[in-house]
């Protein structure tokens, strides 16, 4: 039997959900407490991470929707369910290349609503029509208005690399989400979702009035799926697992938690788990990547490159000031605040006395698809292109093969895209970067680490008979011999030598030159 029950994978809709007996993971506790305030919100969480269903789920509740909620936290709390006018606003349906098609969202958006109730006579502009649409619909009900944006920022993020285009959007929806901040009087309820908040630019100087809850420990839970959750609500389906795989429960749970884990959405707060990618893992009963598959940081990636990041320091080694983290400065290309908030990095630590954040990798499966595409931007090549793959590689290194793997070595960096070697910043560091990306890959298949300095790049990789110390030496005048001599001056072996595994110490030469491995030499 492959799926025990219904997951609901893709499913955005609330009444769908409920209506269609697919699993629910319980966040109406949340709806309960926000709703207690009454204040506009906005809520910052990475994409597929459940902002949209919580968003429908917000939707059925203020229009009175009770019998959807039976059996859920919020029916024994809730005593009123007055249904209110709901305007839902969602952004998710375009790529916005440009600013036309921004406009022909909002133009059809608003019109749902206009026809609805019977509104007539209205104005081009969209920020005019907004504001008439919230006025009309008050005056026509008597009720205040609940207003729902899902993902408003998504057109300012999908042109964050076309700078004129991303200005004339700004224009647009500043004028726009502008006729939230006076519409008080004909408001009950804001809610809006994103990815990003935008604070040092126009769109959000107009909605200042927002609590932003994207980093409030107490709702730190209310998107993606809690470690408790996982383990109370899907014991079916992890059971399901350790049989298909003959693993044991926990041991399921430790898989579930390297690979989809690790996300935390405050300085101290609860593991979170990726909802699309776990839920896709108990529809297929098959661990795999999903949610880094649906999507790369193509841009970002990009950027990292242009602007000589350090990325060394994605091992948990990125610091950000908590000012910082939840704020995208287009001007100043904060490209780190906008990682963590694009779900690739994750907080790890928290200096109090600094009030500053140590980010990294939260899984697996992000750290391994991230470090792909980081590696394809900085060689322009895929990396099983030519006479190298990396399932060759490794098979290489567990058979013990020293000049098997380093010729594949030698021709994974002939084949690196000569455009790639041609653009600027091509210097010693972007050497250095291409030989940290491809050992980091390999810790997905074999135990692997690389360490670095200004001098050099160190890696160790280990397979079930060998450890390998590897020192590589790009100085104009150093040797292979050099290096090996580094291995054992530096005693980069010695932390190994207990270990029952046979130790092979490689010292490799990189020429500038030619740009390849030019000579190695083992002891």
């Amino acid at each position: 039997m492959n799926n025990l029950r219904k997951m609901p994978v893709g499913i955005q809709d609330f009444e769908k959900l409920r209506e269609n007996g697919f699993v629910y993971v319980d966040k109406t506790q949340y709806i309960y407490q926000l709703v207690q305030f009454g204040v506009p919100y906005f809520l910052g969480r990475p994409r597929r991470f459940g902002k949209s269903l919580f968003l429908s789920t917000l939707k059925a509740y203020f229009e009175g929707r009770r019998e959807l909620f039976k059996g859920l936290d919020i029916a024994g709390l809730e005593k009123d369910w007055t249904p209110y006018p709901v305007i839902y606003l969602d952004f998710n349906y375009s790529e916005y290349s440009d600013v036309q098609t921004l406009e022909i969202v909002l133009d059809c958006m608003l019109k749902d609503y206009e026809e609805k109730y019977n509104i007539q006579d209205i104005a081009a502009k969209p920020s005019i029509r907004f504001k008439r649409l919230i006025a009309e619909i008050y005056k026509k009900t008597g009720q205040r208005v609940v207003v729902l944006v899902d993902e408003y920022d998504k057109s300012l993020v999908n042109t964050l690399d076309k700078p004129d285009v991303n200005e004339k959007i700004r224009d647009v929806l500043k004028g726009f989400y502008g006729v939230l901040k006076g519409a008080d009087a004909h408001l009950k309820f804001m809610f809006l979702t994103g990815v990003t908040k935008i604070s040092k630019v126009d769109v959000f100087n107009d909605l200042n009035q927002l609590v932003d809850i994207s980093m409030d420990k107490n709702f730190a839970g209310i998107c993606g799926i809690s470690e408790e959750e996982l383990l109370h609500d899907f014991q079916p389906e992890m059971h399901a697992l350790a049989d298909k795989y003959r693993l044991t429960f926990d041991e399921v749970f430790q898989k579930l938690k390297k690979r989809h884990g690790g996300y935390h959405f405050a300085k101290r707060s609860e593991n979170m788990y990726n909802p699309f990618s776990v839920l896709n893992t108990f529809a297929m009963l098959d661990f795999s990547c999903y949610w880094f598959a649906t999507d790369t940081p193509a841009f970002l990636v990009k950027a990292l490159r242009s602007q000589k990041y350090d990325i060394f320091k994605f091992d948990n080694n990125v610091q950000i000031a908590a000012i910082s983290i939840m704020d995208y400065r287009s001007e100043a290309q904060n490209l780190i605040s906008l990682l963590y908030q694009s779900g690739y990095l994750t907080i790890k630590a928290y200096d109090n006395v600094l009030d500053e954040y140590t980010l990294g990798f939260p899984n697996d499966e992000v750290k391994y698809g991230f470090l792909n595409e980081l590696l394809s931007t900085y060689v322009l090549t895929p990396i099983a292109t030519g006479n190298f793959s990396v399932t060759g590689f490794l098979k290489q290194l567990m058979e013990n093969d020293v000049e098997g793997f380093m010729t594949s070595l030698q021709s994974f960096f002939a084949s690196i895209s000569y455009k790639a070697i041609k653009q600027k910043h091509c210097d010693e560091q972007y050497y250095q970067h291409v030989f940290y990306l491809l050992f980091s890959i390999m810790g997905q298949f074999v135990e692997s680490e690389v360490k670095n300095n200004k001098e050099r790049v160190d890696a160790v990789v280990k397979t079930a008979d060998n450890i390998y110390v590897f020192a590589f030496k790009m100085d104009k005048n150093a040797t292979a011999k050099n290096a090996l001599k580094q291995i054992n001056d530096k005693h980069y072996a010695i932390p190994y030598k207990p270990d029952h595994r046979k130790v092979v110490k490689i010292g490799v030469k990189f020429s500038q030159k030619t740009r390849n491995v030019k000579r190695w030499i083992t002891k």
